[in-house]
């Protein structure tokens, strides 16, 4: 069975290591014990900053002294970071909701005050509900990253 590598990535963001959901059908590849970070080539690192700290709600995380000036990381959650790393020269040009994008958990039931929250800061986004009954929220960053606020399965 050949296998791409966009499950094992999913498995990984779920922080779902690969040996017992693949184990029937593929011999042991390389074992995924979480996601630890991803790193997003920005424009203009305040800019960034402030919206994954402002409108994501990310903590900072201390970066080094010597990075400080091209470098700004954020805890997702324990152990899983987004790190922001100053260089991009042109706006992401594939930023649509059913195309590339990374999805972060939000609290089941809290999509009607997300939505709020997003009208006050003027915000575009896209709402929808999935058919399982739980909503997403689609926002994008100031690079035009698309980023999914997924609800739990209901």
């Amino acid at each position: 069975m050949k296998l791409s590598y966009l499950p094992l990535l999913a498995l990984a963001f779920a922080g779902i290591g690969t040996e017992s959901a693949l184990a029937q059908d593929t011999p042991k590849g390389i074992t995924i014990l979480s996601y630890n970070h991803v790193g997003l080539a920005v424009k203009d690192l305040k800019v960034s900053a402030a919206f994954y700290r402002e409108i994501i709600g990310l903590s900072p995380v201390t970066v080094p002294d010597n990075l400080i000036s091209i470098r700004r990381w954020f805890q997702i959650a324990p152990g899983q970071e987004l790190h922001l790393l100053l260089g991009r020269k042109d706006p992401v040009s594939n930023n649509d909701r059913n195309g590339a994008h990374f999805s972060l958990t939000i609290p089941s039931n809290s999509a009607d005050g997300i939505e709020a929250f997003l009208k006050s800061k003027e915000v575009p986004y896209h709402r929808q509900q999935r058919f399982d009954g739980a909503y997403q929220i689609y926002v994008t960053d100031p690079d035009g990253y698309v980023i999914e606020l997924n609800e739990p399965k209901r």
